[in-house]
This record gives structure tokens, sequence and C-alpha cells, in this order.
């Protein structure tokens, strides 16, 4: 294969491990019946006036199945802390004790699952779409070439066969991660 053809395959790759990246870090977010620290990612504080991170502001473990603590570093920001958590309206609700909050994790409820678990498959869609693309795109570069004279037909044709194995080899993994997590949702 030719260095422009290679080329072409490696930024597809990129762009697709993009969307796997993208679909991890989603499904971390989605909760489930379990104490996760990842639910809490994403979450800012407005400390002192400055939107921050809640990573930045505060310790946060999950010491239980069924619990979150978060220990601020700075004891003053604990009820700024506990309002950014209400105001993400991720289903927990903190108890403030002066030093820590503790979330407990309730049960989710079946209707609950079932609508987490569509949640799950409409994410993993997203994330189909953006391989797809990767797809699409690289094969219209691998066109330009091969309009340009810089790729012959036969190279153009095995590397788009490439990019297609390759496009195939993530809406696998995307499929696997979305399994998982729809098991994770339905355990009891």
């Amino acid at each position: 294969m030719s260095e422009e053809a290679e080329l072409v395959l490696e930024e597809t790759k990129e762009g697709m491990q993009k969307s796997i990246e993208g679909l991890q870090r989603e499904l971390s977010k989605i909760r489930t019946g379990r104490a996760n620290t990842a639910i809490l990612d994403g979450i800012m504080v407005d400390y002192h006036g400055v939107p921050t991170p809640l990573k930045s502001l505060a310790s946060i473990n999950a010491p239980e199945v069924r619990l979150l603590t978060v220990q601020p570093f700075d004891p003053s920001a604990i009820e700024e802390i506990e309002r950014a958590i209400f105001k993400e309206d991720i289903g927990l609700s903190p108890v403030n004790d002066g030093k820590i909050l503790r979330l407990p994790v309730p049960e989710l409820t079946e209707e609950r699952r079932k609508g987490l678990v569509k949640q799950v498959k409409k994410v993993g869609e997203e994330h189909k779409l953006g391989i797809r693309h990767a797809r699409r795109d690289g094969i219209a570069m691998l066109k330009d070439l091969q309009k340009d004279g810089d790729l012959s037909v036969d190279e153009s044709r095995s590397a788009q066969a490439k990019i297609q194995e390759v496009h195939d080899a993530f809406i696998a993994k995307i499929d696997q991660g979305i399994s998982a997590k729809e098991k994770e949702v339905l355990q009891i």
C-alpha cells in the first residue's frame, strides 16, 4: 500500500478511536445500581466565582457499593459543591455533615433500568455514526487521491477494503461496550 493510502488509513483509525473513547466516557456517566465515581465527572462548581471541575476541589470515593463520598479540600466549598451536585440532576441527593458529602446510590427500579438500556443503545448508535463518518471521510480522501493521480485504482480499492475492515472491527468494539453496559444496568 502506498504511503498516501497508509496516511489516510491511520487518520481514519484515529477518527474511529475518538468515537470509541467518547463512548467509554459517556457510558461511564450512565448510572447503574452501583456507586461509580465517574457519575460525578463533568460537574462544575462555582468556586469563588470561577467554574471549577469537582475533581479539582474534592476527593471523590466509592467506599461502599451504594455510596459515594465527596470530601472537599477546602471545607468552605462544601455548600457550593452540594449545590452543583443538586443542579446537575444526576438522581443523587447529597447528605452534608459539614465535612463530607455522602451520596447514597438508590436501587434502580425495573422501569428505570429499561430506560437506561434505551439510553445506552442511543449513545452507542451515536458513536457508531461517528465511526461511519470517519469511514466515509477516509474513502472520500482515497477517491480524491485516485482522481488526482496519486493513487492507482487497485491501490484505492485495496485501501477502501482495509478501511471497511477497520470500520467493522470498531463497530464490533462498540457493540461489545453496549452489551457490557446493558448487562451492568440490568444486574440487580
